[in-house]
């Protein structure tokens, strides 16, 4: 029956698995159907836009030709005008002359034909018609306005689509997701030399396999990659997975997306917890600070009630109380007295995880490290065998001490801007490190016997750490090769129950 039962599950967990990835497709297709009608009616209005441009150019180019050829029809009719009229002017006056020398034939008295002769001699010597040039200033030419668009006929009919570049293929064999960077590599399918430049295209997801269509994070965009790979450096990998997608661009038209690949980008993520913090600190996500008059208000209020009916004084003893409800302060999960402390909100049950905190400059006293959730609201970090930590003092005297089950060992370096914490739940190793350097500070060697939250105390000053961050390279090859190198108090590598 119990077997069955199992059986039946694993079928019901296959069926749901493929429910939802065929919901996914279904989603992919009704996206892709949107975008095939969103993106047909875009290039047709281009296509109006760019069909509508060469015919204002054709109207341009056919007014300018226009305009040329009536001033050349103006300027050849002014010429062949003026022309015309000197010829009809020498004409009318050759004619008068004409006239005039035929009827001086006629004269008899001598002296008076003779005076006659000398004026028609003059006038002929005068005369427009003997300076005229009977040739045309102009012809009737005009073939140099004549045209032959065969050439742009021909251009014209060879009007196609843009050539549009193949998409690329990325190589999940040759992409690289290391120390909180992700190298993405493609290659083309084949040769093209008008490629110009790439654009990668990535988002965040907790979905493996093909990308969700719904419920997803924007594709954040890189533009004008000249190579065939890109890395990404410096992310915070809060999410299990990254989905990569390139496209080839040449100078007119980027092409296909390639195919996605998704990359497993997997980190421990974490905040600090609210609900487990002492009342003298505040806590805001991934900071904590000091807060020496945490709750006193709320303190008093509440000891008013508590009161109320009977004599004496609260003890002194008792810790200010930060501004949060009663109900909360009871929790057993909150630390009081002089436990300043807060642990994350996550536990870490398997596997190797890191993450690093940072110490405002002014910090007194802090301590950083690793506790089972049955820390006691009155421990402090590294005092007890539920714990362990590296304790920075910076008041009245300079300490930097390894810390557990009340035993302590000093450490004989600089204390660090950033700590680096390398958790190794399975090899029960719990190492710290120089984050900007990865130097070793110190390493505990233990058995887990159950799971353990990331811990943090500070005094007067505050902390911020990073998470979502891989182990780095460096940590892993300095883990590798160590062996003798953790502390050398054999009292604080100890088994815990």
């Amino acid at each position: 029956m119990d077997s069955q039962k199992e059986a039946l599950q694993r079928i019901i967990s296959t069926l749901a698995n493929k429910n939802d990835e065929i919901q996914n497709f279904i989603d992919t297709l009704n996206q892709t159907l949107k975008g095939v009608q969103e993106n047909s009616s875009n290039v047709l209005s281009e296509l109006d836009e760019e069909f509508d441009s060469l015919y204002s150019i054709l109207d341009d180019v056919k007014e300018s030709m226009i305009s040329s050829i009536k001033q050349e029809q103006a300027r050849k009719s002014q010429e062949l005008q003026s022309q015309l009229s000197q010829c009809n002017s020498a004409l009318e006056n050759s004619e008068e002359l004409l006239e005039f020398a035929t009827r001086s034939l006629d004269i008899k008295e001598a002296e008076e034909f003779s005076k006659a002769a000398r004026q028609i001699k003059d006038r002929v010597t005068m005369a427009s018609a003997f300076r005229l040039s009977l040739k045309p200033k102009v012809s009737d030419n005009m073939t140099h306005l004549m045209v032959d668009f065969s050439q742009e006929r021909q251009m014209l009919q060879t009007l196609k689509f843009l050539p549009v570049p193949k998409a690329p293929e990325i190589d999940p064999v040759e992409c690289l997701v290391a120390d909180n960077s992700v190298t993405v590599a493609w290659r083309m399918p084949e040769e093209d030399n008008k490629i110009d430049h790439f654009i990668l295209e990535y988002r965040k997801t907790n979905f493996d396999g093909l990308p969700r269509v719904k419920d997803e994070r924007c594709w954040e965009i890189i533009d004008n990659i000249k190579g065939t790979e890109y890395t990404l450096p410096g992310l915070r990998f809060d999410s299990k997975y990254m989905n990569f997608r390139v496209r080839a661009c040449n100078k007119a038209v980027a092409g296909e997306c390639s195919d996605p690949v998704t990359l497993e980008t997997k980190a421990l993520n974490f905040s600090l917890d609210n609900s487990s913090s002492h009342l003298n600190l505040r806590v805001e996500d991934t900071c904590v600070e000091w807060d020496p008059t945490g709750g006193k208000g709320q303190e008093t209020k509440i000891k008013g009630k508590e009161n109320k009916g009977r004599s004496g004084t609260p003890s002194p003893k008792r810790t200010s109380v930060g501004s949060r409800p009663p109900a909360v302060r009871g929790s057993r999960d909150r630390f009081t007295g002089e436990s300043y402390t807060v642990l994350g909100d996550t536990t870490i049950e398997s596997g190797q995880h890191y993450w690093e905190v940072k110490a405002q400059k002014d910090c007194k006293s802090y301590s950083v490290g690793v506790a089972y959730k049955t820390l006691g609201k009155f421990d402090q970090l590294g005092k007890t065998n539920t714990s362990w930590c590296i304790h920075v003092n910076n008041w009245l005297q300079n300490t930097f001490v390894a810390k557990h089950n009340n035993k302590v060992k000093a450490l004989d370096v600089p204390v660090p801007e950033r700590i680096g914490v390398f958790c190794d739940f399975d090899g029960g190793q719990l190492s710290f490190y120089d984050a900007n350097s990865k130097q070793l500070l110190y390493s505990f060697k233990t058995k887990f016997a159950q799971p353990v939250l990331p811990g943090f105390m500070v005094w007067c000053g505050g902390l911020s750490l990073s998470t979502g961050m891989q182990v780095p390279s460096a940590v892993r090859t300095l883990q590798k090769s160590e062996n003798g190198m953790t502390g050398s108090s054999s009292s604080l590598n100890i088994v815990t129950q």
